[in-house]
């Protein structure tokens, strides 16, 4: 028995090639957290190479999407007895976090807002780069990434209950003030932007995979990264889209790799 069939959506986006570029962004969005940071980038290793994290949480997550449970299970008990371990204080102020503030891995608010970031970035990637998404699509996506979340050891009190409580949810976490990139998590910004491990056969669409991780971060973050955005980079971006949509996804095989 699987979690999820062929005609689940979670299988469908996490599934396409392309939504592999939703990773860049959300990777950032995770960092702008600063207890998150703290947690899951600073405290782990993960700030020597970002993207091997980001690659750890796609298997996991594919597992999930694709595997047995047996196999989903056996993955995501691996993850959670790693969170249980990871414990500590932020040793210096962030935002509106005081130094000592403590952090756990496994606290059900930080998860939360790791999956969170992974979901709304496919869902502005995919229906962009692949094919819009409906409603009730978005909905159905979103109650598939609450099954993620579960394996994860979040409880359904725990998550938005539907794609509007979901987006709700982000607006708060975006207008609360708790978000603040760090200086540490600003030199892992330069990093994700400047060298996106992007696979030879996707080298002249880099400068594309930089346009929708900047692009598609909301504003004050981007800001706060000190990454640049313009009206001109806007109309790309867009343009970009309308390009990848018509000639790349057109061009990919029926059944295409997972995310990587």
């Amino acid at each position: 028995m699987d979690y999820f069939d062929d005609r689940s959506l979670l299988r469908e986006v996490v599934g396409h090639r392309l939504t592999g570029l939703s990773g860049p962004r959300a990777l950032l969005v995770m960092a702008a957290h600063p207890v998150a940071f703290a947690g899951f980038f600073a405290h782990t290793g993960a700030l020597d190479d970002p993207y091997a994290r980001l690659r750890r949480t796609a298997t996991v997550l594919d597992a999930v999407a694709f595997d047995s449970k047996e196999r989903a299970d056996k993955l995501t008990a691996r993850v959670r007895a790693m969170h249980r371990r990871v414990r500590g204080e932020l040793r210096e102020p962030a935002g509106p976090f005081p130094a000592g503030t403590p952090y756990r891995a496994d606290d059900p608010a930080l998860l939360l807002w790791i999956l969170a970031a992974l979901a709304e970035s496919a869902m502005l990637v995919y229906p962009k780069y692949v094919r819009s998404l409906s409603r009730d699509e978005l909905d159905a996506l979103w109650r598939d990434y609450r099954v993620v979340g579960r394996r994860f050891g979040l409880r359904e009190r725990d998550m938005p209950r539907d794609i509007d409580a979901f987006e709700a949810y982000m607006a708060d976490m975006y207008a609360s003030g708790e978000l603040f990139v760090t200086p540490q998590a600003r030199e892992l910004g330069k990093e994700v932007v400047l060298a996106p491990p992007v696979a030879l056969h996707w080298k002249p669409l880099k400068e594309l995979v930089n346009q929708i991780t900047v692009g598609l971060l909301p504003a004050d973050i981007r800001r706060q990264y000190g990454l640049s955005w313009d009206p001109v980079r806007a109309v790309a971006l867009h343009g970009g889209a309308e390009y990848v949509k018509r000639l790349v996804v057109p061009a990919l095989p029926r059944r295409v790799a997972r995310v990587t």
